[in-house]
């Protein structure tokens, strides 16, 4: 990455808790998540930290958030003894903390619910339920989720957003947090800067910044971002970034394949062996997929190809499952046997074993099949095994766009 964006003001500080996440045992999405609707907000993150359940760690990272005009905090909102964040930003912010009655109520019907699905006694959560409705002086409640309630607690100098630690939950809460006076107050006080995205794939990131230095870098009030993913480049220009973003566009040409936030399976809405149904999950991850995805073939043993996709006995003893010819003839067979259009396939190995010399780890083989055209790769990618599981799926969904692109501009 060459630069981040600028910082915006008011100041925003994002602290994610669990002691889960920094002994890896569970990755932190919540952090990323917040700090792309901040920065678009107008609001770029002063910082993001990942602070453990320890009191002694987590109170006074809470204390030096509240130093900032928002403070994020996701995690730590259960009814077990490890849950300290509402008792500890209290503490660090110096109000009472007292118990809801109405939450209270609301918290307990959920929990005999539970209860009583489980075959338990009530009397077992009663204390969770209480912790969990216990809110710091003037807090306000913006909703449940199962049992954590998301708060906005304003102190003397700050707002703090409180948001349960589960993706799904926290995501369903920051858009309540939104509609909050307080939260409104911050973000009336931001700019939302002006950005504009190149996302790039086909060259490297030695190429990018050489097209930036050759139009003069960045120019007086904007500032870029570069950032290989997973194969792509994604190419960020905050302000007014309409000229280097023409520049960019006269150096890298087709090489840019969109200029907006669309990943490429939403821009191509599939036969695939190396990457284990990673370019099926990507393309029916998209809301409306099924309007034109038939489905794919998860092909790893030499049987599967033969009888599901028709890849002849001859092609595999004489060329192997890791090849050109293979790769071929499972992208014609997934077309066939699925009844589509357009197919792409891919074969390769993964690793971490099954190299040989003469096919090493991260060769990987693609082929796309439309009527009347075809398109093939041959890559030797590095990593380890889900590096290369990555990198070949969006090789795939790449080459599958370039198809459809070609058969769109031929019958243009």
């Amino acid at each position: 990455m060459l630069r981040t964006a600028p910082q915006a003001s008011p100041r925003t500080e994002v602290l994610v808790t669990g002691s889960e996440l920094i002994r890896g045992s569970r990755r932190d999405s919540n952090g990323p998540f917040l700090a792309e609707e901040l920065t678009r907000l107008g609001l770029e993150p002063s910082s993001i930290r990942i602070v453990g359940d320890d009191q002694t760690e987590l109170e006074p990272a809470i204390r030096e958030g509240l130093e900032a005009d928002l403070l994020v905090l996701s995690g730590g909102l259960g009814p077990t003894h490890d849950d300290r964040t509402v008792e500890l930003l209290a503490r660090a912010a110096g109000l009472e903390a007292s118990v809801v009655p109405e939450l209270e109520q609301e918290i307990e019907g959920v929990s005999r619910r539970i209860a009583e699905r489980l075959g338990r006694p009530y009397a077992e959560f009663e204390e969770g339920v209480r912790k969990q409705a216990t809110v710091p002086a003037g807090g306000r409640v913006i909703g449940i989720a199962g049992t954590a309630p998301g708060l906005v607690v304003e102190t003397s100098g700050a707002v703090a957003v409180v948001l349960p630690g589960p993706p799904p939950e926290l995501r369903r809460l920051w858009q309540a947090a939104l509609a909050d006076e307080a939260v409104r107050g911050v973000l009336a006080r931001a700019e939302a800067p002006e950005r504009s995205v190149l996302r790039v794939y086909g060259v490297s990131e030695s190429a990018i910044a050489r097209a930036l230095a050759e139009a003069g870098g960045e120019p007086e009030g904007v500032q870029a971002t570069i950032c290989a993913h997973a194969g792509e480049i994604w190419v960020e220009l905050f302000g007014e970034g309409e000229e280097l973003a023409e520049s960019f566009r006269s150096a890298l040409g087709a090489a840019i394949f969109s200029e907006d936030d669309r990943p490429v399976e939403e821009l191509v809405l599939a036969a695939e062996s190396c990457t284990g149904g990673l370019v099926a999950a990507r393309l029916t991850s998209v809301p409306g997929s099924s309007d034109v995805f038939r489905g794919g073939v998860v092909a790893y043993d030499n049987e599967v190809k033969h009888a599901q996709l028709g890849v002849s006995e001859e092609t595999l003893a004489v060329h192997g499952a890791v090849s050109a010819e293979t790769a071929s003839a499972m992208a014609l067979g997934a077309r066939e046997s699925l009844g589509v259009d357009v197919a792409v396939s891919v074969t390769g190995i993964a690793g971490p074993g099954g190299g040989t010399p003469e096919k090493p780890v991260g060769l990987v083989f693609l082929n796309t099949s439309g009527r009347g055209a075809e398109l093939a790769c041959e890559l030797n990618l590095p990593g380890d095994r889900e590096a290369v599981r990555r990198r070949a799926t969006a090789a795939a969904l790449h080459l599958l766009r370039e198809l459809l692109t070609q058969i769109r501009d031929s019958s243009a």
